[in-house]
């Protein structure tokens, strides 16, 4: 059985430990090196707009979402929110919880009065996350090219938006 609920920066060890085996087993999918987490906070601050969804398996951490508000001390990007650092471990896709965490992330951000729109960055050959927010209506509006190199690697970037309002 699958829930979902927010967690804090109370159960930073839990986030981390499955984040970093994201970082290490899917790390062309991410922005981020496993080294440049290990000093890491929380990525959110345990408010209102800015939080952490995780789905459980029993009790067990399968998958994690994080929504803040972008520029959270900007006034003129304080309509904005940014969806990041989603996953799923591997046992546990295919069961449909990438798509109940964005759909609880989402409906958090729409209770957010002053939110009118939702981004994200995707790496551009990752199709299977591309497909999954496209279904929740967001778009490509740009693409950064070369905007990751890993291993030698390069990797370009896609910018997706959600309009709420």
């Amino acid at each position: 059985m699958i829930t979902i609920r927010e967690i804090t920066s109370a159960s930073a060890g839990l986030y981390f430990n499955l984040l970093r085996q994201g970082l290490v087993s899917d790390e062309d999918h991410f922005r981020i090196a496993p080294e440049d987490d290990e000093q890491a906070t929380f990525p959110t601050r345990d408010t209102a707009d800015s939080f952490t969804i995780a789905a459980f398996s029993n009790d067990e951490l399968c998958g994690i979402a994080s929504f803040a508000r972008d520029g959270d001390n900007r006034r003129k990007l304080r309509h904005k929110g940014i969806l990041f650092r989603m996953y799923v471990a591997a046992p546990y896709r295919g069961q449909g919880i990438s798509s109940l965490l964005i759909k609880a992330a989402l409906e958090r951000a729409r209770q957010l009065d002053d939110i009118e729109q939702v981004n994200l960055t995707v790496i551009a050959v990752n199709d299977r996350a591309k497909h999954l927010y496209t279904k929740f209506g967001f778009r490509t509006f740009g693409v950064e090219e070369r905007a990751i190199k890993w291993k030698g690697k390069y990797f370009d970037e896609e910018q997706m938006v959600l309009f709420l309002k």
